[in-house]
């Protein structure tokens, strides 16, 4: 249920106005991952606002984060938009994502038999009943859950935090959908998932970065040939 926030201008202990913004933020920048506002959508302040229910104030303040996030502009005397990657921009995040990826497989490797590998083995194992079926959305949302497993139980909080602002640059589900949907990339992303996590279990953790690293170059590959990944019909932009 929706509780009113108070008038702007005035601020509780708890600081009513910090939590307008962070509503908004918060709601904004998931609205934008998901491609509820997919890239090239205008975003008005006034309407933003009467949507949330705020004032302009922490609207904008919302976009200026975003913005900073990289997942909006703004064009002097036009307005401000969702941002459509170029296609150079999605190589480089790959880029990063690999390395960030990698990482975590190695130093995830190194901490022995923790908890987090038995979550990892579920979803591996709920995987598995997902490509059998061929649901494809199912275990998009299992891959998501895999890849986050994979960067938080490497327990580094830096990497967390950039990983994730990585990904909603990426908005990331879109992007598996794409991979997804090419001829026998279910199954071969299964399996390189699998074979991800045994070397983990064995502790070989160059041998668990380099074969994460070349998952992402699969998933990269299959993305990158599939049509219009990012950008809801429009081919991505060229690098100007």
């Amino acid at each position: 249920m929706y509780l009113p926030c108070m008038q702007e201008g005035t601020t509780d202990r708890r600081g009513s106005k910090g939590g307008a913004q962070a509503r908004v933020l918060d709601g904004l920048r998931k609205a934008i991952v998901d491609g509820v506002h997919p890239p090239g959508r205008p975003l008005s302040e006034v309407a933003l606002a009467t949507e949330y229910e705020v004032s302009r104030t922490p609207v904008r303040e919302a976009l200026k984060q975003l913005q900073i996030e990289g997942l909006i502009e703004v064009r002097p005397r036009v307005g401000t938009f969702v941002r459509a990657p170029s296609r150079r921009e999605v190589i480089e995040l790959f880029e990063l994502k690999e390395m960030f990826e990698g990482m975590a497989a190695r130093l995830l490797a190194a901490r022995g038999p923790v908890p987090v590998l038995d979550q990892l083995e579920d979803n591996i194992e709920r995987s598995s009943h997902a490509v059998a079926r061929g649901a494809a959305d199912d275990y998009a949302l299992l891959v998501h859950e895999f890849h986050e497993l994979l960067v938080t139980g490497a327990d580094n909080t830096q990497l967390v935090t950039h990983y994730r602002t990585l990904m909603n640059q990426l908005a990331y589900h879109r992007l598996v959908s794409a991979a997804l949907s090419r001829p026998g990339r279910l199954g071969a992303s299964l399996s390189e998932h699998r074979h991800v996590l045994e070397l983990i279990r064995e502790k070989d953790g160059f041998g668990a970065e380099f074969a994460m690293r070349d998952h992402v170059r699969s998933s990269e590959r299959a993305t990158m040939s599939a049509d219009d990944p990012l950008t809801g019909g429009r081919p991505l932009r060229k690098e100007m």
